[in-house]
């Protein structure tokens, strides 16, 4: 973390152990400042809902990689914001919602990866580069037909979603391999990197889920987006380049002695126009099209309790692109999650993960394997309700498709603090 980030965490650290709670000592809270000093509580009855969430990773490749010298460890860190306004409690207007998401981050985006590991999908996707501030989600959402249709407009990340049946859906979501801030963080088990999702910018997106359990999505937005930007001048200003992207699935749930065990299957479509290069530099190819296919299942629940989490669950995510016009053309990962594996860690999580991509000969790239994979372990432990402490190890085999590069291990600590 570079010393702005260290100063911002330290002061609002000492503030927040310095303020009295009326209710809750410092370890019992669920956030550091007990919901930004009550300002939350006065907020909530407006409508208003705010977060601040800092994460901090170290890490060090410990074995093999692009350099077996260097392996001096890297800090990189990150915040979030989040707003987001009921605008019917707000100011009347029904059905109507809004959000805003503000980013960070700290040290170079490449960390240990770009210096001495080598992963064509990177060993940590939290890595935003030095980033003062972005606005990186800034969109309306409108609720028709009985909440069975929404629709958003605005400034979005489409790896983001909805969420349909307690279930995050459309697009690429998955329960338990979405979030590089609590779940793993190797690229290649945060979304799948054979479909070609554009940076966050201006776009549509609509969910429409006539049953309960049952849902059709769709999004148009610009393939050129650059979250730096505001995203008007890429849409406007540039080639009229829209990415699509459509995606069907059910949201099921499978019986046990203990209550309902949630599902989710998903398969979606993509279409991109831009051109492409391969390893023929004399042309180029446009109208990218390839499909993917996710799914979440939990399978073993421990107890009755509806708002419990604890209990084993599984992922699986495939996708296919064009070899022509992508340096990935087959991919799939696939891992569980335990919660609660120890005695008296209930909100403690164990994460397995393994991700395989296939390297296309015809690629733009240069590759002298035909595969990188990547496993990663982490175990996350909740040492407050607000601060979770995660070692994870990750093994990279054939780093960036490179056969003279040895496999690589890379070793990594992440702290995620709730403020």
């Amino acid at each position: 973390m570079n010393r702005r980030g260290i100063l911002v965490v330290l002061l609002l650290t000492a503030v927040a152990m310095a303020a009295p709670a009326e209710n809750q000592n410092l370890w019992e809270r669920d956030s550091l400042t007990d919901g930004l000093f009550g300002l939350n509580d006065e907020l909530a009855e407006h409508g208003i809902e705010v977060g601040f969430a800092v994460t901090n990773i170290y890490q060090a490749n410990v074995k093999g990689g692009l350099s077996t010298h260097n392996r001096r460890g890297r800090y990189s860190g990150s915040y979030d914001i989040e707003v987001s306004a009921d605008m019917q409690k707000l100011m009347g207007l029904d059905g109507l919602a809004f959000y805003m998401l503000v980013e960070g981050g700290w040290t170079d985006t490449g960390g240990i990866n770009d210096a001495s590991v080598g992963s064509f999908f990177g060993v940590n996707d939290d890595a935003l580069g030095n980033r003062t501030m972005d606005v990186s989600e800034f969109w309306f959402q409108q609720a028709f037909l009985d909440d069975t249709l929404l629709i958003r407009l605005g400034k979005l990340d489409l790896t983001a979603g909805f969420e349909h049946h307690n279930c995050p859906v459309s697009f690429d979501c998955s329960i338990y391999a979405s979030d590089e801030t609590t779940q793993f963080i190797n690229s290649a088990l945060v979304n799948n990197p054979v479909i070609p999702f554009p940076d966050y910018g201006l776009g549509i997106a609509a969910l429409y889920a006539p049953v309960e359990g049952f849902y059709v999505s769709a999004a148009a937005a610009d393939a050129q987006a650059d979250r730096r930007e505001t995203g008007f001048n890429t849409a406007f200003h540039d080639e009229d380049y829209l990415f699509y992207i459509f995606e069907t699935g059910v949201t099921s749930q499978l019986s046990s002695a203990n209550g309902p065990m949630q599902g989710a299957y998903r398969v979606g479509l993509w279409y991109d126009p831009q051109p492409k290069a391969n390893i023929d530099s004399t042309r180029t190819y446009r109208d990218d099209v390839g499909f993917y296919f996710t799914c979440d299942q939990m399978l073993i629940k421990e107890n009755a309790d509806p708002e419990d989490g604890q209990g084993l669950g599984a992922f699986f995510r495939y996708g296919y692109a064009n070899s022509k016009k992508n340096d990935v053309a087959d991919f799939f990962s696939l891992g569980c999650q335990y919660q609660g594996l120890l005695e008296g860690r209930d909100d403690d999580v164990l994460g397995i993960g393994f991700a395989h991509g296939s390297f296309s000969d015809r690629a733009s790239t240069t590759f002298t394997s035909d595969y990188e994979n990547a496993l990663e372990i982490y175990y996350s432990a909740q040492i407050t309700p607000w601060l979770a402490v995660s070692p994870n190890i990750q093994y990279i085999a054939n780093p960036g498709g490179d056969q003279t590069v040895s496999d690589a291990v890379a070793f990594g600590v992440r702290a995620q603090m709730t403020f």
